[in-house]
């Protein structure tokens, strides 16, 4: 890790990168209450951690990365993000949404509130995305 990424995702984690983070787990750990929601869990904690670091990774389309389709890129992953954005989706996206509006504040926030856009965009449909690491 560079040490720009190093800098940006420490100031990321003092100024919202936290909050948001503990909710995508706090959705995470409602989703493990149900059997049905498990799934739903483990992509909420891939997802907090990414919140916590953001820098130097990123977000992708599974089809666009194997070249095929599969459970969460075809039609159940269309129902699974519907079910999604309806439960947790949209609060987290408000969640993003304000942080990114307080970090566009200031001019030192900005790159700060682009990363709470991506993740509000990201919040809205999570299923068959998976994150990696940037080159």
């Amino acid at each position: 890790m560079s040490l720009l990424r190093l800098i940006f995702n420490i100031a990321w984690f003092v100024l919202g990168g936290f909050v948001m983070g503990l909710a995508w787990w706090l959705a995470g750990i409602l989703c493990f209450i149900s059997i049905i929601g498990i799934p739903f869990g483990r992509a909420c904690f891939v997802i907090g951690e990414l919140t916590f670091w953001p820098f130097g990774q990123e977000q992708m389309n599974r089809r666009h990365l194997t070249g095929r389709e599969d459970l969460g890129t075809g039609a159940f992953g269309m129902v699974g993000n519907i079910i999604w954005f309806l439960l947790f989706g949209i609060w987290l996206a408000i969640g993003h949404l304000a942080h990114a509006l307080a970090c566009f504040v200031t001019i030192i926030g900005i790159p700060f509130g682009i990363q709470h856009l991506k993740l509000a965009l990201l919040s809205l449909t999570p299923i068959g995305q998976t994150i990696v690491a940037k080159a």
